[in-house]
């Protein structure tokens, strides 16, 4: 006869362990969701693993318990429960519910009391108890009829275990933590006594008790300590013995699992965004744990190793609607990258990997592509397709427009197949894209929107080149290639369907097909042709800081009185404030904080501060653009390719890295130089166009007031109109420091701005700052109106939309903290204007690259930054360009004002601009 079983979860235990294991997930509201998805999967495989009648969840409560009242600082190092796993626990404890697992919790008591009385309780009613949980401390309870199971390891602990891992028997463990202390739970111990001592202490003496009735047998400071811990040691004990006779009552139907109620979890669960789990109930088919994965979606991933093989999938292909498309490569770099092989799915569940490059280690180095002789002399593995006549014959399938593709971060395969002569068309689906749509705050990685999606756990990189420490695929078996690939290529395929059902339920699809896809091939076309810089003048530029440098250097020392290391902010803390005697501005928990925002403040006061701001400006201009411009430029070339970023800001706009463009400073004459740097080819200048003032263009628009609007009908200068208003004197006699304030209270307003914000960048009392914006709002009403019905909105839908569909999802506007919560109602405000903005000039990319096309132009699009567009212009075609980037831009959107561009040509980008 099978013993009856009674497994009981440590439930909060599990619960952090799922919030830290699981990635960062959010449902189409904002909402985190990661640990109630990874605390469902843990709780439904061991319910699917194990035999389970009896089942009870086990909570802790948030009320102290006694040994809180024993010892103050018990826990006490604890960082409070991150807010978003506390705002997940309340839902998570209602789906384990309609689960049908009893739960149990009880004030003054933790998890481990609970769970140590039931498992006595039990045990002696003839149960087999299994406590499931990865918290040693539960050790203790082990004895016969009572083990730990650890599902995290797939770890079973018995008396054997205990004694392996604690050196003593379970009933030791509290001896040995009384000794030791747990730092988890902020027991002390005996200080300097470790658990290897504390082990061997209680092997020698059996439990505190006859440690202290033998104290005299030890000798030294050991004695000496543990005499004088001796209160402690027996407190440290108490601590950490479960509290196994609790008073309550329980029948055993009260722990036996019910049926699930399956129309209220599937309630849940769609409105959490999981699919996977919808599917599960609606097909009755078990699922996989979050911690395990299959071997592979399926069965049928095959190798392509012969050309005939390769005709044969070919016309399979021709008759397919959509084809996913996946490259692997030698490098993430692009300019690096050689090809190994590619991996192609129309079909869910069906895959093919093309093995085109793999190879033997070898020392030989291999040319950048670019290069005379790129083709390194390579040991290829044999059964393998003939690199250039592969990709002859699919050439025709990849270039066909009618056979749609899907590709997971498009824009690498699409620039790797170009430098092998191939350029994809009929591109109509990244995966990466819809999820940023979907989930603008999510991790966007293949592995996530598998696990997220699919309940799918992918097959790691690391697993295929086996954790080597210069891994390359070209060494990878084509075995192992296979399955990684076609893996790639099917999730892609299977994840196409499901996210473009997100896009349509959430009315995300307008901004996905009409401004995001048409982008990506324009941006991989960007990202490979480059802009040119002056090697020359860089060169120059970099003797000229690096003596700049050493002056200030020099300036520095002088007046501070001695030498310092001007990098190391403790050296500055000290000769600021221990020194200089200059009034602290904040503290970090290593000493004195000297961020630029500190620093400014001190300028005011003394010299050094404002030449230590210059001395970091100089370096960062230096280290971050002149150096890494030089490193960067291609030699043949001399030009740079920065990568343009699509799913990084959560507004819409675009971002680059490698270099990045975005962030070089144009206030300072030094900064303005690294711009000259940028260079128009021979025959060639660089013409750029700017859109003025977008961002208050839009907000007038959408807030429809008529003095803001008329304003802008009327090309007036808008920044000393507000002036004249926040200040109350004509347009006429506003003075430029005047004008200053008011474009600061303008931007101020379209980023949200707090009277506390605006008095800080303006140097001025937060009541003053706080007239400035209420005169602001009298002046032009509609904005006032408009936020609030705008806030209004994002409050009720938890969050808000640009003029174009795009989503932002704020969360926090239901935050219990009121600084989260301030700071989601700026970004809700912000959100729809700035990504209103990055729309705009998303479609004009695109619009400037139709009217190219048809117009045959040679002139080129090289850079967007902020909400400036940079050109390289055919010199013959100076003039007709001005005109088509003058409509691409200003006409790209009717508005009830008009959109104003600026442009300038140079020879570089500092005189364009």
């Amino acid at each position: 006869m099978t013993a009856k079983k009674l497994f009981l979860l440590d439930a909060s235990s599990y619960i952090f362990r799922a919030f830290y294991a699981t990635p960062s997930l959010k449902n189409a509201k904002g909402f985190p969701t990661n640990a109630i998805y990874g605390f469902v999967q843990m709780l439904s495989s061991l319910m699917r693993q194990h035999e389970i009648d009896h089942l009870v969840s086990v909570y802790d409560r948030p009320e102290p318990t006694f040994r809180k009242q024993a010892y103050q600082e018990y826990k006490a190092q604890r960082a409070e429960t991150p807010e978003d796993l506390s705002r997940q626990i309340p839902l998570l404890k209602e789906i384990v519910q309609e689960m049908g697992v009893p739960a149990l919790e009880k004030i003054g008591f933790e998890a481990d009391d609970l769970i140590g009385t039931l498992a006595y309780q039990a045990r002696d009613l003839g149960y087999e108890v299994v406590i499931v949980t990865g918290d040693k401390d539960l050790m203790q309870l082990v004895q016969p009829g009572i083990r730990l199971l650890d599902t995290m390891k797939n770890k079973w602990c018995d008396e054997a275990e205990v004694k392996e891992k604690f050196g003593v028997k379970p009933s030791q463990v509290i001896e040995v933590l009384g000794l030791a202390g747990d730092s988890s739970d902020n027991i002390p111990g005996v200080p300097g006594v470790g658990e290897k001592t504390a082990m061997a202490l209680m092997e020698q003496f059996g439990n505190l008790e006859g440690l202290y009735e033998n104290i005299e047998q030890l000798k030294g400071k050991r004695k000496e300590i543990l005499i004088a811990n001796k209160e402690l040691a027996f407190l440290s004990r108490q601590l950490a013995t479960i509290d196994t006779k609790v008073s309550f009552e329980w029948k055993e139907d009260d722990f036996k699992l019910r049926a699930p109620d399956q129309e209220k979890l599937n309630a849940i669960y769609q409105d959490l965004g999981f699919q996977r789990l919808i599917k599960k109930i609606e097909t009755e088919s078990e699922t996989n744990a979050v911690s395990e994965r299959p071997e592979k979606l399926s069965s049928h991933y095959q190798l392509i190793q012969s050309l005939e093989a390769l005709d044969a999938l070919i016309q399979k292909m021709k008759q397919a609607s959509w084809l996913a498309v996946d490259t692997e490569t030698t490098s993430l770099n692009t300019w690096e990258a050689r090809l190994v092989g590619i991996s192609l799915s129309f079909k869910e569940g069906e895959a093919y990997y093309l093995p085109v490059g793999h190879s033997f280690p070898t020392t030989a180095a291999v040319p950048i592509w670019g290069e005379k002789n790129e083709t390194p002399p390579l040991h290829l593995m044999p059964g393998q397709l003939p690199l250039k006549e592969a990709l002859r014959r699919l050439k025709g399938v990849l270039e066909n427009p009618k056979i749609l593709k899907i590709a997971q971060n498009f824009k690498y395969d699409d620039q790797v197949l170009r430098k092998y002569g191939i350029e994809i068309q009929g591109f109509a689906f990244d995966t990466l894209l819809a999820s940023y749509l979907v989930e603008p705050a999510a991790a966007h990685n293949l592995d996530r929107l598998s696990q997220h999606y699919l309940g799918h756990k992918m097959i790691s990189f690391k697993e295929v080149t086996e954790n080597k420490k210069n891994p390359s695929f070209a060494e990878v078996s084509l075995e192992k290639a296979l399955a990684y690939s076609a893996e790639d290529a099917d999730v892609a395929f299977r994840l196409k369907k499901i996210l473009e059902e997100e896009l349509k339920t959430q009315e995300l699809e307008e901004v996905f097909h009409q401004i995001e896809i048409p982008l990506l091939p324009i941006l991989s076309g960007m990202e490979l042709l480059g802009i040119k810089i002056d090697r020359e003048f860089l060169s120059q530029l970099q003797k000229d800081f690096s003596q700049k440098l050493e002056l200030s250097q020099k300036k520095i020392y002088a007046l501070a009185g001695r030498e310092i290391n001007i990098n190391s902010p403790k050296q500055l803390g000290q000769l600021l404030f221990e020194e200089l005697k200059l009034p602290v501005q904040r503290k970090t928990k290593t000493g004195f904080s000297t961020d630029v925002e500190v620093l400014t403040e001190l300028a005011k006061y003394h010299e050094v501060p404002k030449e230590i701001l210059f001395y970091r400006s100089i370096t960062k201009l230096k280290s971050t653009y002149v150096d890494a411009l030089l490193n960067l430029a291609r030699p043949g070339t001399d030009r740079v390719h920065t990568s343009f970023n699509q799913t990084i800001a959560e507004t819409g706009r675009l971002s680059s890295s490698d270099p990045n463009l975005q962030n070089i400073p144009i206030k300072t004459e030094e900064g303005k130089k690294i711009r000259q740097a940028f260079i128009a080819e021979k025959g060639f200048e660089l013409l750029s166009a700017d859109y003025s003032q977008v961002e208050l263009r839009i907000l007038a628009h959408l807030c429809s007031d008529a003095a803001l609007i008329q304003a802008f009908e009327k090309d007036e200068d808008i920044h000393r109109l507000t002036a004249a208003s926040i200040f109350g004197v004509a347009p006429g006699e506003v003075t430029s420091l005047m004008r200053g304030v008011g474009k600061t209270v303008n931007f101020g307003i379209v980023y949200g701005q707090t009277p506390f914000g605006l008095s800080q960048q303006l140097g001025i009392p937060p009541q003053k700052a706080k007239e400035y914006i209420e005169n602001y709002f009298e002046k032009f009403p509609g904005v006032q109106s408009y936020r609030q019905s705008l806030l209004q909105e994002a409050y009720e839908k938890g969050k808000v939309r640009t003029l174009y569909g795009r989503q932002r999802i704020l969360p926090d506007l239901h935050s219990k903290n009121p600084n989260l919560r301030n700071m989601a109602e700026r970004m809700a405000f912000n959100a729809v204007i700035q990504g209103t903005a990055a729309d705009i000039i998303k479609l004009a990319m695109i619009r400037f690259e139709e009217i190219k096309k048809k117009e045959k132009l040679e002139s080129r699009l090289l850079l967007q930054v902020h909400d400036e567009l940079v050109f390289e212009v055919k010199e013959e075609e100076k003039d007709t360009m001005k005109k088509w980037v003058q409509e691409a831009m200003s006409k790209v959107a009717q508005f009830q004002v008009p959109l104003k561009v600026e442009m300038g040509l140079g020879k570089n980008w500092g005189e364009a601009h």
